[in-house]
């Protein structure tokens, strides 16, 4: 058992973060929110997974870059990495999405305003 999925998670965590902070997109914007958002994400997608084991369809497979830690039954350290990550993915898709999108009406309707004046 190796720690290098723990480790590629990791890094993708941290490359969302730095994206983050460069555009303002999550926690650089508000922290507190972010917070409380990116807790309640993961706790329900935790409880999800714990309905899942629970029912037998979510199972642990054994490979070789996993550290064999694990939270609970079928429940390894990596699953609530995976889904910190994923969680975070999202808020930052999400708001980078509405970011553009907002700077694409702002132009347009700049556009317009420039069209009129004429």
């Amino acid at each position: 058992m190796t720690a290098l999925y723990l480790l590629i998670l990791a890094g993708t965590i941290a490359c969302m973060a730095l994206l983050d902070r460069r555009f303002g997109l999550f926690f650089w914007r508000d922290a507190r929110r972010a917070s409380l958002v990116l807790g309640l994400g993961v706790a329900f997608f935790v409880l999800w997974d714990i309905a899942g084991i629970a029912l037998g369809i979510f199972l642990r497979g054994q490979n070789e870059i996993s550290t064999g830690i694990m939270l609970g039954p079928e429940f390894p350290l990596e699953e609530l990495l995976f889904l910190v990550f994923l969680c975070y993915l999202t808020m930052v898709v999400f708001n980078g999405a509405r970011l553009l999108l907002d700077r694409r009406v702002r132009v347009d309707d700049t556009a317009r305003v420039g069209k009129g004046a004429r």
